[in-house]
């Protein structure tokens, strides 16, 4: 039997009592919503399909009502955690619960910002969390640019985010979450969570979003590609001739590059796949 088939995750019970021990009351400011429900954190690792040799690396790991059900599936799991109280309890928990894993843990008191290459022992190959809501999408960014190993993405966001994220071209909802997100790799969504998973209830459903890594993609690429992205949908009404102008130094040279893409300058940003924004980058897109 499996940890994440025992009796070893934690349930309300234990998540309460965890947090009184610590002290803990969850708070906005640091996104905190914390998992008690089982079958929520069976359903993410599973729907992350990971390898026994994976290295995963959660975000906000809080309680460890997730860290559980990944130490047993990976071989090695690196939580990041900014919260001093969390991050000193977490290996004790792992260790109480199913000490036979607990060599697979490493914990990083850091915040998921700020972490880089060198604060962590291994790189990880997978990014599986329920990331903290007010700091979702910053993050999932950092992390795929710091660790250009990781191969797959499970993470789990505000239901709003999660529509975003996995948005086409064309949607009302597109923007630039969507594009920067898919510059990774490609993005689709992989399930609702219910609002009564956590402690506290949040007051919005959350979403499962799944991103498989392309390996294709030139990631020295980004510095001119996400400039590009962020002027397009920074006015959504007006046309790339008109948005780009900043980047260009004038909607006369926006036009010129965006037709030396072969891409329409009477366009919106909204219109553009991932695969435009690159193909203007490579034809001298941010210049």
């Amino acid at each position: 039997m499996t940890l994440t088939e025992s009796s070893h995750l934690l349930g309300p019970a234990e998540v309460r009592q965890l947090a009184s021990e610590l002290d803990v009351t969850p708070t906005k400011k640091l996104g905190q919503n914390f998992v008690h429900d089982p079958n929520t954190v069976r359903r993410i690792a599973a729907a992350a399909e990971l390898d026994p040799e994976d290295v995963v690396v959660e975000v906000g790991p809080g309680l460890g009502s997730l860290t559980l059900a990944l130490v047993d599936s990976v071989s090695h799991v690196v939580a990041l955690e900014i919260d001093p109280r969390l991050a000193g309890r977490l290996a004790r928990t792992v260790t109480e619960r199913a000490p036979q894993f607990d060599d697979r843990l490493e914990v990083v008191n850091a915040d998921a910002l700020r972490v880089t290459r060198s604060d962590v022992s291994r790189m990880p190959t997978a990014l599986v969390a329920n990331l903290p809501y007010n700091v979702s999408v910053p993050v999932l960014l950092h992390l795929l640019e710091e660790f250009p190993t990781i191969r797959r993405v499970l993470v789990m966001v505000q239901k709003e985010v999660a529509d975003r994220l996995a948005a086409e071209p064309g949607s009302k909802i597109y923007g630039v979450p969507s594009v920067k997100a898919s510059f990774y790799g490609r993005v689709t969504r992989a399930g609702v969570i219910g609002k009564n998973v956590f402690w506290p209830a949040p007051n919005i459903e959350s979403g499962l979003v799944r991103i498989d890594v392309d390996d294709s993609i030139d990631r020295s690429l980004r510095s001119a590609v996400f400039p590009l992205v962020d002027a397009a949908f920074a006015q959504r009404r007006k046309t790339l001739r008109s948005t780009l102008a900043s980047v260009y130094g004038s909607p006369a040279a926006a036009e010129e590059a965006l037709r030396a893409a072969g891409i329409d300058p009477g366009l919106r940003g909204e219109k553009l796949s991932v695969g435009d924004f690159v193909r203007l980058a490579q034809s001298g897109g941010s210049q």
